[in-house]
């Protein structure tokens, strides 16, 4: 079959659905966009790509880059058309979206409802990180009542010192009942009520107690496992090779390149939806940070290893004293020149680190409260090389001898089942703390990058925070550009892919998005820009009220803003959201409220988030006013349709945080390259922010809404009508100081 007849048998398969779906609205700008992705999904070019042949063409890529306003459809519209390709070319759609919630809403509404339709079947499956299952080994010797740090287990101690001590401060109630938790879900889980996702539990536990029985790589032997046959996360990996359409999230794609989890990708039909959380999601993902200062974990692994390694004959160990006791040393003499050479960013004193024990009180005004120190230009002081050096050299000979272990227990598995227990225990004790010695190598590698003139360099920093009676101080590493880690890690190997979002152009362009996604200037790019079937201009006023104060000077700003906010919420009488740009802002307005509107308010954090949401839908719908006062995690992805949020308050335009370390260092690599980081940078980011702010206020054709804004330099810059540029078309009024 050929690539048009792929494309118009897909067109088909979504005509025919829409057509079959009750009370569905044909929607041109959702027909365009199925045509874009049948046309992108068909024409890709798939398949392993004969490597002997010099003279064979590249084979054909094709990305779709596509924005689709509120109300298009977006989901059926990229579904149906990658399901029906996918299957009509043997093949499976891989689809990310930005968070588990958007996960769970395409599996367990989305696809059962468009499965329901398509002529052809298929099976879809959620793909999670590894991370939100339980180990069955980890909670079985948890619930017998075994902590970690017993000392009957003196050779099972699967936790660092720090944990340990931890759980030695806790209450005897307070380990009693984590006991009994744990004996619960092992009996929910044996008896079949459960299924070992974390995220299935009637109440998700708090990440401390799930980490104790979370599953981890580093430390789980897969098929080796004495209860391999009863892993949760295993069983879910059955489930992922059995579908043709698999549901993952961003931080999954970019963490599982390379290792099989997912389809590969240049032989599927890859979807990213929420595509604009790709590049920061980038960025997090390859950043990296190390430990300085509590080192004790560095002895505890050289212990396990040289023990472990013995048993195991493995010649490697040999060299493990040698490079752990140098690790150990050169990190030591690292922090405390960092400490000495950062002393008036970080206020560290100068007398040197020592074990990093200070009565911390005395020396510092905030306690636990970090403090950070950026390497301009990220150039490190030459101080710093020798012992980064030295770092990076001991930590790859120590993973080196791990790895000739880990390799040697794997295989002693293999030969002798029937010691498999034993053997995944061994195997864990090492894997427990592996990852920090892993996280040592890559943050000081990254440091020590030195790239090509005219390139961005990495981000690097210092951080130093009080933890009771010790300082800790780490360093941290991050990529500069997530476009150039995008376009080297995943770009390289998608040959078809869709990308979409409700906001991906920003000040009426595409520019920016590309850049940070890694695909400007790529060939195989398309973009098409699908406009909201809803009327803003009659359905929406945005009311941009000014104050005399200005923005910049927070304290007066935020005193006149709060007076102006209260007189608005006064009027609201039905559902209504304040987004607040900072928790002090927030703090601030709450303090102000008069007497009568508090019960009226429910502020993020108070209650569970989905409680809060239950009680404001409950307030709204028995016709009592309700407003929701929240920060920048309400500003997107929450949907409160009709009455819910009929008024929407915007405090300050939402520029990012100003002292974000990898923000910083990139526009002073822009300014140095004689570019503009505000308008480049800071501009086209905040247009993106606010526009997905402004999209909670109409969710649907017969919403209706008013959405203000506090900062007038919204109306009063130059910048500021390039993000208004970026908004939907509501009606504009304005409200003079």
């Amino acid at each position: 079959m050929s690539a048009q007849q792929w494309a118009e048998q897909a067109l088909q398969s979504f005509d025919s659905v829409v057509q079959a779906t009750s009370g569905f609205r044909s929607r041109p700008g959702q027909r365009r966009m199925a045509e874009q992705v049948a046309h992108a999904f068909s024409h890709a070019q798939l398949g392993k790509v004969d490597a002997d042949d010099e003279d064979a063409p590249p084979p054909e890529r094709a990305i779709a880059v596509v924005q689709a306003g509120t109300g298009v459809g977006k989901s059926l519209a990229y579904s149906v058309p990658a399901i029906a390709t996918a299957l009509a070319r043997g093949t499976r759609v891989l689809i990310s979206t930005a968070t588990v919630a958007l996960q769970e809403q395409l599996v367990h509404k989305d696809l059962p409802a468009l499965a329901a339709q398509l002529a052809q079947p298929f099976k879809y499956a959620l793909a999670k990180g590894r991370g939100r299952y339980i180990c069955k080994l980890k909670l079985e010797r948890l619930a017998g009542g075994s902590d970690a740090s017993d000392e009957d287990h003196p050779d099972d101690d699967l936790f660092a010192d720090e944990e340990a001590e931890e759980r030695a401060k806790r209450p005897r109630h307070e380990s009693e009942a984590r006991m009994k938790f744990y004996a619960s879900m092992a009996d929910a889980l044996s008896s079949g009520i459960w299924d070992g996702d974390r995220d299935t539990l009637a109440t998700p536990p708090e990440p401390e107690v799930w980490s104790p029985v979370g599953a981890e790589a580093s430390s789980c032997t897969g098929r080796h496992c004495p209860v391999f046959t009863q892993c949760a996360y295993y069983e879910r990996r059955k489930e992922l090779v059995a579908a043709q359409v698999i549901v993952a999230n961003h931080d999954l794609l970019l963490s599982s390149l390379g290792a099989r989890l997912l389809p590969e990708l240049d032989n599927c039909l890859l979807v990213i939806d929420e595509a604009h959380h790709l590049p920061s999601t980038a960025l997090d993902q390859f950043a990296s940070e190390a430990d300085l200062s509590r080192l004790t974990w560095i002895d505890k692994l050289a212990s396990r290893a040289l023990r472990i390694g013995q048993l195991m004959e493995v010649e490697e160990i040999a060299d493990i004293p040698n490079h752990s006791a140098r690790l150990r040393t050169t990190l030591q003499d690292t922090a405390r020149l960092v400490t000495d050479l950062y002393a008036e960013q970080l206020k560290a004193p100068r007398t040197g680190m020592g074990a990093s024990r200070y009565n911390a009180a005395a020396r510092y005004s905030a306690p636990g409260m970090p403090t950070r120190a950026r390497v301009p230009r990220g150039v490190l002081p030459a101080e710093l090389v020798e012992p980064l050096s030295q770092v990076a050299h001991h930590a790859e000979g120590f993973l080196t001898a791990l790895r000739a272990i880990s390799k040697a227990l794997r295989s002693e598995m293999k030969d002798k089942p029937d010691e498999a227990r034993r053997l995944s225990t061994l195997y864990a004790q090492i894997g427990a703390l592996a990852p920090r010695l892993e996280g040592v190598h890559t943050t000081a590698s990254l440091l020590l990058q030195d790239p090509p003139e005219g390139s961005a360099p990495a981000a690097k920093w210092f951080t130093l925070q009080v933890d009771g009676e010790y300082i800790v101080v780490k360093a941290h590493a991050s990529p500069l550009l997530p476009g150039n880690t995008l376009r080297n890690h995943l770009w390289s190997a998608v040959r078809g892919a869709v990308l979409t979002s409700a906001t991906l152009t920003s000040c009426g362009q595409f520019d920016f998005f590309l850049r940070e996604a890694g695909l400007h200037g790529d060939d195989a790019v398309t973009t098409l820009e699908v406009p909201s079937p809803f009327d803003y201009g009659l359905q929406g006023t945005f009311v941009a009220t000014e104050t005399q104060a200005d923005p910049k000077n927070a304290q007066a700003f935020t005193s006149e803003m709060v007076d102006a906010l209260l007189s608005d919420l006064a009027m609201v009488e039905s559902g209504a959201l304040v987004l607040f740009t900072s928790r002090d802002q927030m703090r601030q307005a709450v303090d102000a409220l008069p007497t009568a509107m508090r019960s009226v308010v429910l502020v993020q954090n108070t209650l569970p988030r989905q409680q809060l949401l239950a009680t404001h839908r409950e307030r709204v719908g028995n016709g009592e006013p309700s407003i929701i006062f929240g920060m920048q995690s309400f500003g997107e992805g929450l949907d409160l349709p009709g009455p819910l949020c009929e008024s929407l308050f915007i405090t300050k335009l939402p520029f990012a945080p100003p002292d974000d370390p990898v923000g910083e260092a990139r526009a002073e690599w822009l300014r140095g390259a004689g570019r503009d980081p505000f308008i480049e940078l800071v501009v086209p980011a905040t247009a993106i922010r606010l526009a997905q702010w402004a999209g909670r206020a109409i969710r649907t054709e017969d919403d209706r809404a008013h959405v203000y804004c506090y900062d007038k330099r919204l109306v009063r810059t130059s910048y500021g009508q390039l993000l208004l540029k970026g908004l939907p078309p509501f009606t504009l009024e304005r409200r003079l100081a």
